[in-house]
């Protein structure tokens, strides 16, 4: 049992609270009628705090010296990469109850029972200021829950308060459908409702080291007690179906009264509005469902400096109570990449792609394309090797309805530049096309150790070298692991570039991350850089350059 919250148990909570959603990832995905019976909430979750861990590992941010307790510290970070990596409504609304979570202890020097209490309040305070319009019945309702539980318990023992808060917010998810008729129609709890209960019950047992009782939810709807208010799956989900056919959402550096003015505009254009942002850094995440894509957009540059944007028609999505069907669907679309590395999955998946962690055959491959239900499939391989057995599928699909497109990329840095790209909105063709020139217009490079002698058109290497590769050639030949990789960064930046991506690999040596990162920051800093854990094998570092 412990007494205090530390930075240590801060790590833990998000270790385990991210193994607890993914295990329940398809659940709460079933779950998921309101706003929009996308299906995507227990997706947007594990995005959102996976995210969040990464940003604990690489302790990346830049926070401001303020003297934040260590637990203090751990808790910005988790609140902070949340917020970059936040997908849709309730990936948002979480980042934000993660802020307030970390602004109010941020400064205690001690969390026991009432700190936390307080800090569940500012939680959940800051998530229904987060949304322009709160609707109770949702994960705001059980955010409110716990909080009121965790003041009335009234006591300075920490697992009596986090107990507490997390049986209430179980209970005022059991009470959700009777706030929100969307859900009582479908026979559903709220899904973001049922992420924050699983994050809770983690909480939980960090602090008493005892998995609160729960019945499982294995993927089947709970009845509900009142079957007056049920009706058939398909009528409710029409009815909760979102009146507007965009979800668009991006990354917004600006001030907060131009954000202030953002919100008033992005209230005027749709539904679904939630902004969040970290104050002290000046980033927000906006998300907003629209008609007009490019107004939502426009509004965030005349606020500010929008990026990594993020544009979903829904009309291409298949909703939560549909089940896969024999034949492709002739308006959907889908992505299939080939990747390996945690990381690189997570964000090939954040981009709403279907990921094969390695291919070896053709046949592998069809069968991915085929499972997207899609009529319309772009493969991007990362290798230049797989061009016959990724022909050979693409021939085979056609076969059966399925035309498949093929962006040749020879690297995770490229697959990423093309999905960024991505628009439903485009006609297909053009939008593969889209794809290609920004897959080819990002040059990209590969730090690596020598398994052998060899000559290479860089001169002899010997076993142990460190290589750094330029679109496929050998570059540089090194000794040292972080020289070669500042000055492969800096010949490519040296030809011009407004975006370098760092992909750091699962054998990247501790420091190796933020020591590039800020070679980079310093000597290149007009040059927007962005730093992920992407857990590749054999490859301590991948570059890409726009």
């Amino acid at each position: 049992m412990l007494d205090t919250l530390d930075a240590a148990a801060v790590r833990r909570w998000c270790a385990d609270g991210l193994v607890a959603l993914k295990r329940h990832q398809g659940e709460i995905d079933h779950l998921n009628v309101y706003p929009v019976p996308d299906g995507d909430t227990g997706t947007n979750l594990v995005l959102t705090l996976t995210s969040a861990q990464q940003a604990l590992a690489m302790e990346l941010d830049t926070l401001p010296d303020d003297g934040p307790t260590p637990h203090g510290q751990a808790l910005r970070l988790m609140a902070r990469g949340a917020l970059l990596g936040a997908r849709g409504n309730s990936g948002v609304i979480l980042a934000q109850i993660l802020r307030g979570f970390a602004d109010a202890l941020a400064a205690v020097p001690v969390v026991r029972g009432r700190a936390l209490a307080t800090a569940l309040r500012a939680a959940a305070t800051a998530a229904y200021a987060a949304v322009a319009a709160p609707v109770e019945g949702t994960l705001l309702s059980v955010a409110a829950a716990a909080a009121r539980a965790a003041e009335r318990a009234g006591r300075d023992e920490l697992g009596t308060v986090v107990r507490a808060a997390a049986d209430e917010a179980a209970q005022a998810l059991g009470r959700t459908p009777q706030q929100l008729p969307a859900l009582a129609r479908a026979s559903v709890v709220d899904a973001g409702g049922r992420g924050l209960c699983l994050l809770l019950d983690a909480l939980v047992e960090v602090v008493t080291g005892e998995r609160p009782a729960r019945p499982e939810l294995t993927g089947e709807r709970p009845e509900l007690t009142d079957r007056s208010l049920q009706l058939p799956a398909d009528e409710s989900r029409e009815r909760s179906w979102s009146t507007y056919a965009y979800e668009v959402q991006y990354l917004l550096d600006a001030e907060p009264a131009a954000v202030a003015r953002l919100r008033e505009e992005l209230g005027a254009l749709g539904d679904s509005l939630a902004v969040v942002g970290d104050g002290a850094v000046g980033t927000w995440n906006v998300h907003v469902h629209v008609d007009d894509v490019g107004a939502a957009i426009e509004a965030g540059v005349v606020a500010g400096r929008p990026h990594r944007i993020v544009v979903t028609r829904f009309a291409d999505l298949p909703r939560s109570s549909a089940s896969p069907d024999p034949d492709p669907a002739p308006d959907r679309r889908a992505a299939v990449v080939v990747a390996t590395g945690v990381g690189i999955v997570e964000l090939c998946t954040a981009a709403e792609a279907t990921v094969l962690e390695g291919v070896s055959s053709a046949e592998e491959l069809l069968t991915a394309v085929r499972a997207t239900g899609a009529a319309h499939v772009v493969v991007l391989p990362n290798d230049p090797d797989t061009r016959a057995m990724v022909n050979d599928a693409a021939r085979a699909a056609s076969q059966l309805g399925v035309k498949v497109s093929v962006v040749p990329t020879r690297s995770p840095v490229q697959a990423l530049a093309a999905l960024a790209v991505r628009d439903p909105g485009r006609r297909f063709e053009d939008d593969v096309i889209a794809m290609a020139e920004a897959a080819g217009a990002c040059r990209y490079a590969e730090v690596c150790h020598a398994s052998r002698a060899a000559l290479t058109v860089a001169g002899p290497c010997r076993p142990g070298d460190v290589l750094a590769l330029v679109d496929g050639e050998v570059h540089l030949i090194g000794a040292d692991l972080f020289d070669t990789c500042t000055a492969v960064v800096d010949r490519m930046l040296g030809g011009g570039g407004e975006l370098v991506t760092l992909l750091f690999g699962a054998d990247a040596p501790a420091g190796l991350t933020e020591a590039v990162r800020e070679h980079v920051v310093r000597s290149w800093p007009f040059v927007e850089v962005q730093v992920y854990l992407g857990g590749q094998p054999h490859y301590p570092l991948l570059v890409g350059v726009e």
